[in-house]
């Protein structure tokens, strides 16, 4: 198909929170993009604590990266002008066009929203210019309606940029009908004017089955039926956003010959790094929650990132996780930090500044002899390299703090040139990097597991994620009404 040849837009909001909407979004992008449309991806206010580096220097919600990937092109500040970093259960780190703006209460955010709104508009617009059709996603649910006023992520943003919206409802949960017929009655007539379509998402079983299901819908809204969507399962196997994705059980890979254990913390940040770990048939990936032990044999302790380090480092030591991280150590077991995880590897880590919390310093867990102290900029690029034992690598830095002491005379990698990332211990057996992305690299995944005694990897891992995306465009294709969406779209 050839280019439209103006910047249509559509919205994609949910009746609750994990419905589907990244991953719809996703698929619309790859399958138009497959149709030789122009796609940028939009999110007016993102809230997560995995984000990806943009081209443009900044930072973006981890699930507008996979859209963008999605659609092929490259990351911009634009496709989520609004990110909220959580750092603690009522307040956030403000992202604005990819910059840190400061921190706000969930009470002073509220009052903060109609600032952003003109930005929010302007970056809808840059991309609108350069886009045959831009896809925005909406956050949380439609029918927050105490959450209305001020607006910037849902109803607010489509009546501002004149954008109609397709409601999406998670059937796994139960209550479809309900939830999207509901929606429709708790919305203000304006607002509810905006909905020109609905999507039934996660269905299991005989479609005919909902048949009469989707009927009421459109009877009960007046909406136009989009298509119900089967659950698409190897959407698995595409980085998540969502920290809840981590609550469930860790994958038992019996025959796997290599184990390693995760400590899973309050603020965890840029678990997308654990995904390629664990899509190795031979990496049993075990995710270790507060009230359990790190298994004792395992092969590697790894410590990923945090979006608030103190507290998490804390945290840690309340589950006794120090204590096991220790034991493992003496034993020569190996411990790799990454980001965060390499911050609490240190002797030390000071905030006199207050960046992620109250100003203090707190004792690390000693396993390297460095100390970080969290101040300056925030540090957002993609680098490459190579690693202490010579292997190539690629990955980004996303972090505010500098690490120093005598373990980084023995740096993890060599980036950007000549400059020096990260610290080994005297021992060779703990390691910290600010590098992310690390296993992602094919190189320097195979070389750990070749390292912690396993078979070298044949997983081309990028490979297989845009594998999966080309699959949920073709499931996009067989079940929604994509001629439907455009038609809708303006």
């Amino acid at each position: 198909m050839a280019a439209i040849g103006f910047a249509r837009a559509l919205m994609f909001q949910g009746t609750g929170s994990d419905v589907g909407k990244s991953l719809v979004v996703a698929g619309l992008a790859r399958a138009f993009t497959l149709r030789g449309l122009r796609v940028l991806p939009f999110k007016p206010q993102n809230m997560s604590n995995n984000a990806a580096v943009t081209a443009d220097g900044g930072e973006i919600g981890r699930a507008q990266a996979l859209q963008a990937r999605a659609a092929k092109v490259p990351l911009s500040v634009h496709m989520n002008p609004v990110l909220l970093k959580p750092q603690s259960d009522v307040g956030a780190q403000v992202v604005v066009q990819g910059r840190v703006e400061g921190n706000a209460g969930a009470a002073e955010y509220q009052h903060l929203k109609p600032k952003l709104m003109p930005r929010v508009l302007e970056s809808f617009e840059l991309l609108r210019a350069k886009a045959d059709l831009v896809l925005v996603e909406g956050a949380g649910s439609a029918s927050e309606i105490n959450l209305r006023q001020n607006d910037i992520a849902n109803m607010g943003f489509a009546r501002a940029a004149d954008v109609p919206v397709v409601l999406i409802g998670d059937i796994d949960r139960g209550g479809v009908i309900a939830s999207l017929a509901g929606t429709k009655l708790v919305l203000s007539p304006d607002d509810a004017a905006m909905i020109r379509g609905f999507v039934v998402n996660r269905f299991r079983g005989d479609p005919a089955l909902f048949a009469e299901g989707m009927r009421m819908i459109g009877d009960l809204t007046g909406w136009r039926s989009i298509g119900l969507l089967p659950h698409f399962a190897d959407a698995a196997r595409l980085p998540a956003e969502d920290a809840l994705g981590l609550n469930g059980p860790s994958a038992c890979k019996p025959g796997a010959k290599i184990r390693v254990a995760v400590p899973i913390l309050p603020h965890i940040s840029n678990f997308d790094d654990l995904d390629p770990l664990e899509a190795e048939p031979e990496v049993e990936l075990l995710r270790v929650r507060a009230g359990q032990a790190i298994p004792g044999d395992c092969d590697l302790i790894l410590l990923v990132g945090s979006k608030a380090t103190i507290s998490d480092l804390s945290a840690l030591k309340d589950a006794g996780f120090d204590v096991d991280i220790a034991a493992h150590a003496r034993r020569g077991g190996r411990v790799l930090g990454l980001c965060g995880g390499y911050q609490m590897l240190g002797r030390r880590i000071s905030d006199p500044e207050g960046i992620e919390g109250p100003p203090g310093s707190v004792e690390g867990l000693g396993l390297l002899d460095v100390e970080t102290v969290l101040s300056g900029d925030k540090r957002l690029e993609a680098v490459s390299g190579t690693s202490f034992d010579g292997i190539s690598l690629s990955g980004y830095e996303m972090h505010v703090g500098r690490t120093a002491g005598p373990d980084c005379a023995r740096p993890f990698a060599t980036v950007g040139g000549g400059s020096a990332d990260g610290a080994t211990s005297a021992g060779g057996q703990v390691w910290g990097s600010y590098l992310h992305g690390l296993f992602a690299d094919d190189r320097q995944r195979s070389a750990w597991l070749t390292r912690l005694g396993g078979p070298a990897s044949g997983l081309d891992y990028e490979a297989g994620v845009d594998d999966v995306l080309d699959r949920l465009a073709a499931h996009m294709e067989r079940h929604l009404d994509l001629d439907g969406l455009l038609t809708l779209a303006r």
